[in-house]
């Protein structure tokens, strides 16, 4: 039976994926550092197909021992985004490009590296992306996943997945994702705010980007050694077409600013024929992820422990 590691395997995706693989009964190892916490990963520690390490990818020491023991590895471990990548620039240099080449230096030539890269890598271009598009990372993030992902593209058995935006619940759940983030201060606040309205981003549910690399892990044979853009292009929508979409489950007041900019410059088209060749298509559309996040979110105490509110 293959044996898989993931590294961050307690973040955002891990934690969708993790259920998803153990369902088709892989024996999982997770490596994470826990700096989101691991009580929702509990319920699996009597799951005799799961196994926790913690660890941090920037200890190239404590890898070592650990990474020789796996078939796969699912690379995750990163500081996600433009705010967190923006407030601690370092940190996201050091796990993001520094911790994935401690990762290569680890591993075999006869083991396999799955890497989760990003669709950010294009920053904003007006042409459709290819994979074979030229790469413009505006942000902290960006340009620490854009030189992370060209040590893989050197290296050899990998695979390489340039996301869409992600959205939908996790039981590690993310509020600061763009999807995420409207449907919450819709949600909670009964107002939103958005600059850039005609910005275009294509998006993908987390239970989709987890089933990539389960079709990965299926299709590695033909796959392998190669980078694909992941999401689809029905799910490829400007900011304002999203908050219509969401105002229509949830009354609020939304304004579109002419006046002030959104940091995050994104604004890109993609394409995503090069993995539908390989036979993998989404199954879950805007519809479904917001519908999901109404009903997540309202579960969710967002209390602030510092007001009688």
């Amino acid at each position: 039976m293959t044996n898989i590691l993931i590294t961050g395997g307690a973040g955002y995706i891990g934690s969708v994926l993790i259920d998803q693989l153990l369902r088709k009964k892989y024996n999982l190892t997770i490596f994470d550092s826990l700096l989101f916490g691991g009580e929702h990963l509990i319920h699996y520690v009597n799951n005799n197909k799961f196994k926790f390490i913690k660890g941090d990818v920037r200890d190239a020491s404590s890898l070592k021992s650990v990474v020789k023991k796996y078939d796969i590895i699912i690379h995750l471990a990163a500081i996600v985004g433009y705010p967190a990548c923006s407030g601690n620039p370092k940190l996201a240099y050091d796990v993001n490009f520094n911790g994935t080449k401690n990762i290569l230096s680890c591993k075999s030539k006869n083991q396999a590296i799955f890497f989760a890269s990003t669709g950010s890598n294009y920053g904003s271009l007006d042409e459709i992306c290819t994979e074979e598009s030229p790469l413009n990372p505006l942000t902290t993030y960006a340009k620490t996943k854009t030189k992370a992902e060209k040590l893989v593209l050197n290296s050899n058995n990998f695979l390489a997945y340039r996301f869409a935006t992600a959205f939908g619940s996790s039981s590690r759940m993310r509020i600061d994702l763009m999807i995420n983030d409207f449907v919450f201060k819709l949600l909670t606040q009964k107002y939103l705010v958005v600059y850039e309205k005609n910005f275009m981003r294509t998006f993908l549910h987390v239970k989709d980007i987890a089933r990539s690399f389960i079709h990965g892990i299926e299709n590695f044979g033909k796959m392998k050694n190669n980078l694909y853009n992941v999401g689809d292009e029905n799910l490829n929508f400007s900011k304002e077409e999203v908050c219509r979409l969401i105002h229509k489950r949830i009354s609020g007041f939304i304004y579109f600013s002419e006046i002030g900019k959104d940091l995050d410059k994104r604004n890109y088209k993609v394409s995503y024929q090069k993995i539908k060749k390989t036979g993998f298509k989404s199954k879950y559309n805007l519809d479904y992820g917001i519908d999901e996040l109404v009903k997540s979110i309202s579960l969710i105490d967002f209390k602030n422990k510092f007001t009688n509110n």
